[in-house]
């Protein structure tokens, strides 16, 4: 697919080596995860590649800077990175006198992955205080004994196609507070799992997950139905 300038062949774990060389490229930046083979053929290629593989929002603004220097665009960068702060601060300033919930979110359910450490630091700029180790595998069971107040689920891949009750179902949770206040829900894959500027939109998304009253619902998430406690 042709975008100005730009060809994007996949993404960076299913993109092939004969589909990038094809492309003729300058430059090929690459985002884990990705195929080590197929970077092996594009150095030996020479041709110019770009790893990334941040963690924190802060590896994030400094990849989204070294894109911008390679491209000769470093003040443009520098404007995005100063936007995504600004945004940041201000839904911590909203949400500075809110009551603190216990948030599980997850990006992977079998076996159960907690959400990358820049998700926690959204989660805990919207007011919330992230349960589990993020990036970490976890159980049914260990999500349930920190008896978290929301659950959101964002699993990579499957936009916003997590099935909320099902997974709520076999994994025992009916019961949880969480569950029984329909406080658990999906927000689409791209708002929390890719690095970059599509991330204010799922703080924006947990924001409202935790604080409905403080901020207006955002189309890119669903919400499971409430549970009986008693049923």
């Amino acid at each position: 697919m042709a975008d100005g300038s730009r060809v994007i062949v996949s993404d960076s774990w299913t993109a092939q080596r004969d589909q990038i060389l094809a492309a003729h490229p300058d430059l090929v930046l690459a985002s884990v995860p990705y195929q080590l083979e197929a970077v092996a053929e594009i150095l030996k290629a020479g041709v110019r590649f770009l790893g990334l593989a941040p963690r924190t929002l802060a590896d994030i603004h400094a990849d989204i800077a070294a894109i911008a220097g390679v491209m000769g665009a470093g003040e443009r960068g520098q404007s995005i990175i100063s936007t995504m702060q600004r945004s940041v601060a201000e839904v911590r300033r909203r949400t500075a006198g809110a009551s603190k919930l216990k948030v599980f979110c997850e990006e992977w359910g079998k076996p159960i992955i907690a959400s990358q450490p820049w998700v926690a630091e959204l989660v805990e700029a919207a007011g919330g205080d992230f349960v589990g180790q993020p990036g970490q595998t976890s159980t049914a069971e260990e999500v349930a004994s920190a008896d978290p107040n929301v659950i959101l689920a964002a699993w990579c891949g499957a936009g916003d196609r997590v099935p909320l009750e099902k997974i709520v179902e076999q994994r025992g949770w009916t019961k949880l507070p969480a569950v029984c206040a329909a406080r658990v829900f999906c927000i689409s894959d791209e708002l929390l799992n890719t690095p970059a500027t599509s991330l204010i939109g799922g703080l924006h998304a947990i924001a409202w997950a935790l604080h409905p009253d403080l901020f207006p619902r955002p189309r890119e998430i669903r919400q499971l139905r409430a549970y009986d406690m008693n049923g």
